[in-house]
């Protein structure tokens, strides 16, 4: 393993050019991938046999290409796991954090404690297929009032005028659009109701030319068909909506998602998602063609999935901009990818101490950030290596359906 890890380091040298940098590298990385039980720069570096100030120094002082070793992680991610159906999962995790000195800190709904609690937040894009997934790409989200608004603050812990605050599916577009403009090819986006229910991310995607599946809130409203716009003075259908216009007087009012179906409607049908250790995963499913409302106008038509854990009686509610040809169980597979992301979080925390990091300034977290790339990535491809590359994900049902679509 050790041969393997020496090997797999070295493909970024081209990011690192100092011999000292390389080897801190390797240390951290073979510190992340270890069965030390806490994994931040100090225990990383005893048990090196380094300084640990050097170690720092490689994280906050030392010149070498963080961005570059991004873009090679998602250079080999295409090259070697590249998959013409690949998902693109977004979503966000926190690490608890004390103190008011480290980058992005604050008091946030923090995904990791299940409550309000002191933590940066970073959002973050994985790569998933029918055999891999992986974390690509990650970002820091910066506080409006606490942070982007008292520059002060954010000089005093390394932050860039140029890093502003960003809502989190602002961030996530980007992060997608960056990965694109470094190779990666991907076709469907996910995300959960954070991402689905902001008409902006869902535009965002759609402009890319990808197929989103998000999760939207059961007070998602919206039409099964169109309805009929006026402008102000005037009478007849004018078709797209425009700043101005409204709903025809006759239109009926946009209805809630879990409002649909309560009497009549298409079937339910059963759909096999995934295979888990605990056996298969069934939700039955209805779905229609849907116009979302979006500032209680009605925005670009799409389908609307609403699926029901056949067990739990669990109710999930998905958009996609799909087109109308797709196949239901297509979108399903999609839509519940999203599992991926998660786990990629529970590995990078419980495997190789992700949120183990004790830096405070911004140039020491992205570089961890982008260090723990490279460990997930090799932590990835040895699971797959000794697995036999049994798929990880059960593989949507062809890929007929998609935008696209050869």
């Amino acid at each position: 393993m050790r041969r393997r890890l020496g090997a797999f380091v070295r493909r970024f040298d081209r990011c690192i050019k100092t011999k000292p940098s390389r080897r801190h590298l390797r240390t951290y990385v073979g510190g992340q991938v270890s069965d030390l039980p806490r994994k931040s720069v100090e225990p990383i570096a005893l048990e090196a046999g380094v300084p640990p100030r050097t170690l720092q120094e490689f994280l906050s002082l030392h010149r070498w290409d963080e961005a570059a070793v991004r873009r090679r992680v998602q250079q080999i991610v295409q090259r070697e796991h590249g998959d013409p159906n690949a998902i693109a999962v977004v979503d966000e995790t926190g690490c608890p954090k004390k103190g008011q000195k480290t980058a992005g800190v604050q008091r946030q709904s923090c995904g990791a404690s299940g409550k309000i609690d002191n933590c940066v937040i970073t959002v973050h894009l994985g790569f998933a297929t029918k055999d891999v997934h992986t974390l690509v790409d990650g970002d820091l989200y910066l506080p409006k009032d606490t942070w982007h608004e008292d520059r002060q603050r954010c000089r005093a812990a390394g932050i860039p005028d140029t890093v502003v605050y960003r809502p989190t599916w602002r961030i996530a577009l980007d992060l997608i659009e960056r990965s694109r403009a470094n190779g990666l090819v991907l076709r469907y986006v996910v995300g959960d109701e954070a991402y689905g229910n902001k008409p902006g991310f869902r535009h965002g995607v759609d402009a890319m030319g990808l197929t989103y599946v998000v999760e939207v809130p059961c007070a998602t409203r919206g039409w099964r068909k169109r309805p009929r716009m006026v402008l102000p003075g005037a009478s007849g259908d004018i078709g797209r909506p425009r700043t101005r216009a409204a709903l025809a007087p006759e239109a009926k009012p946009a209805r809630r998602v879990d409002d649909w179906w309560q009497r009549r409607g298409p079937r339910w049908q059963a759909f096999h998602v995934k295979d888990t250790e605990k056996g298969p995963v069934v939700w039955e499913a209805r779905a229609t063609r849907f116009v979302p409302s979006e500032n209680h106008l009605p925005g670009e038509e799409g389908w609307l999935i609403v699926a029901r854990h056949v067990l739990t009686g669990e109710v999930k509610s998905f958009l996609s901009n799909a087109p109308t040809e797709t196949p239901i169980e297509v979108l399903l597979h999609v839509g519940f990818s999203r599992w991926s992301i998660e786990r990629d979080f529970q590995d990078a925390k419980g495997e190789i101490g992700f949120d183990h990091f004790e830096v405070r300034q911004y140039r020491s977290l992205m570089r961890h950030v982008i260090l723990s790339l490279v460990s997930l990535l090799f932590l990835m491809r040895e699971t797959t290596r000794l697995r036999g590359k049994k798929p990880v994900v059960e593989c949507a049902p062809g890929a007929a359906g998609g935008r696209d679509a050869a």
